[in-house]
C-alpha cells in the first residue's frame, strides 16, 4: 500500500499509548473535579472560612486584619479555608493538590490582571495542607511555600496548634508577598489633575476665608467636602473584608504541600 510504513508505526506505537494514556488521566481528573463540591466563599467581611473549627478568636481577627491590609496595599487576597476532609465535599479521589487548585478556580481568587492570590488550605480528617498560588506566581516561590509550610505550619499542627501554625503561615506569607517587589497597581490617570485641582481648590478656600471670613463660599465649600468625606468613608469601610479578593484569578502558580 502507498506511503504505509510498518517501522514507523512500530516505532511511534509506545508514543501514541503514552499519548493516550495521558488523555485519559486528564479526563479521569475533569470527571472527578467535575463531582466534586465546593463550600461557599467566606462571608465578604472575612478572608477565612473555618469550616473545621481550628481557629480560636484571636487568630481570626489577626488574619482578617492582615489580609486586609494586604489586599489594599499589595492587591493580593489571601484566603484561608479549613475543612473538616475531603470526603465532605465529595472530593476523596483527588489528592489535596488537586482539590486547592480546583477551589481556587471555582473560587476565582485574584483578578486576571493580578493573579498574585494566595490560598491556604486545611483538610483535619486528611491531615494534609496546602499552599496554592495565582498563576501570575509562575512557580518563583515554590521554595519560600515549602519553607512556610515545612517548617512553620506543620510542626505547629504536629503539637496540636492548628490554630496558632495557621496564624503563622498567613504571616509568613503576607512576608512573602511583601517581598516580591511585584508591580504595584498602576495609578488612575487622573490622579494628578485631580490633585493639582485640589491644591488650586485650597489656596481659593484659604483667599475666601481671608476676604469674607464666615460669609464667603469657601466654609460652604469646606461644609460640602466634609460631606463628601463621610460618605466616602462609609462607602470604604463597606467595601472592606474579602469581597474584593474573587475577581477571576486562577491557580497554577506554585505552591507547597504537607501532612502531619
Amino acid at each position: 500500500m502507498p506511503g504505509f510504513d510498518l517501522l514507523s508505526l512500530s516505532v511511534n506505537r509506545p508514543l501514541t499509548s503514552w499519548f493516550l494514556v495521558g488523555l485519559g488521566v486528564l479526563a479521569l481528573f475533569a470527571s472527578s473535579a467535575r463531582g466534586a463540591e465546593f463550600p461557599d466563599k467566606p462571608p465578604k467581611q472575612h478572608f477565612y472560612l473555618d469550616q473545621a473549627a481550628l481557629l480560636n478568636p484571636q487568630d481570626a481577627q489577626a488574619i482578617d486584619q492582615l489580609a486586609l491590609q494586604l489586599l489594599q496595599e499589595q492587591k493580593v487576597p489571601i484566603i484561608v479555608v479549613t475543612i473538616p476532609s475531603l470526603l465532605t465535599y465529595r472530593a476523596a479521589d483527588l489528592s489535596v493538590e488537586q482539590y486547592a487548585r480546583a477551589l481556587f478556580d471555582h473560587w476565582s481568587i485574584g483578578t486576571p490582571s493580578r493573579n498574585y492570590g494566595i490560598l491556604l488550605l486545611v483538610s483535619l480528617g486528611d491531615r494534609k495542607a496546602r499552599i496554592e498560588l495565582g498563576a501570575a506566581w509562575e512557580h518563583k516561590h515554590d521554595g519560600d511555600a515549602e519553607y512556610i509550610m515545612s517548617d512553620l505550619i506543620v510542626p505547629a499542627f504536629k503539637a496540636g496548634n492548628y490554630s496558632g501554625g495557621i496564624r503563622q503561615g498567613v504571616e509568613a506569607l503576607d512576608k512573602m508577598a511583601r517581598g516580591l517587589g511585584l508591580p504595584r497597581p498602576k495609578q488612575p490617570w487622573w490622579i494628578l489633575p485631580a490633585f493639582a485641582i485640589g491644591v488650586a481648590v485650597v489656596i481659593g478656600v484659604i483667599v475666601s476665608l481671608f476676604r469674607s471670613g464666615r460669609s464667603g463660599w469657601g466654609w460652604a465649600l469646606i461644609v460640602g467636602l466634609g460631606i463628601f468625606l463621610v460618605f466616602m468613608l462609609r462607602a470604604a469601610a463597606k467595601g472592606g473584608g474579602s469581597g474584593g479578593s474573587f475577581g477571576g484569578g486562577s491557580g497554577g502558580g506554585g505552591g507547597a504541600s504537607g501532612s502531619w
